[in-house]
């Protein structure tokens, strides 16, 4: 696990990545998914680390994606997640922390942002928003 601290300015960054992905479509073949896309996005934003460069360049469809995860040992998303942050209870997620929502599919999971009471997540056409209380996992992005 990883030890991450928020840089000072990190609201602000957090903002500005989130305008500059509002409507960028969900897309497999520049991995602007979930996980890269949005999470590792985001938690670059808030932190100036990047968590996702091992995946980075390693898949261009969602079989592709599936299969590098599988290939680290990891049964679904947000385990893979855990592997990185520390894990908290949904209730306790803020501004900034990943969560975790279950979903049928071979990733088990699909992760958002939170933003308050709201989760920013990745739909097809960009940025939509989800509920926190239906988070099932959450993660702490820097202390």
């Amino acid at each position: 696990m990883i030890e991450l601290v928020r840089l000072p300015n990190w609201r602000s960054r957090f903002e500005a990545a989130i305008d500059e992905i509002k409507f960028v479509p969900f897309d497999w073949s520049t991995q602007h998914d979930c996980g890269p896309g949005l999470a590792g996005r985001m938690d670059y934003a808030i932190t100036g680390e990047d968590l996702t460069v091992k995946y980075q360049g390693r898949y261009k469809t969602a079989k592709g994606a599936l299969a590098a995860m599988k290939r680290e040992g990891f049964d679904n998303l947000a385990d893979l997640v855990a592997s990185f942050l520390p894990e908290i209870h949904p209730s306790e997620a803020s501004i900034g922390d990943i969560v975790a929502y279950e979903m049928e599919s071979p990733f088990g999971f699909a992760l958002g942002v939170v933003n308050g009471e709201r989760v920013f997540v990745l739909r097809p056409e960009g940025v939509g928003t989800m509920d926190l209380l239906a988070a099932k996992r959450a993660f702490k992005v820097g202390s």
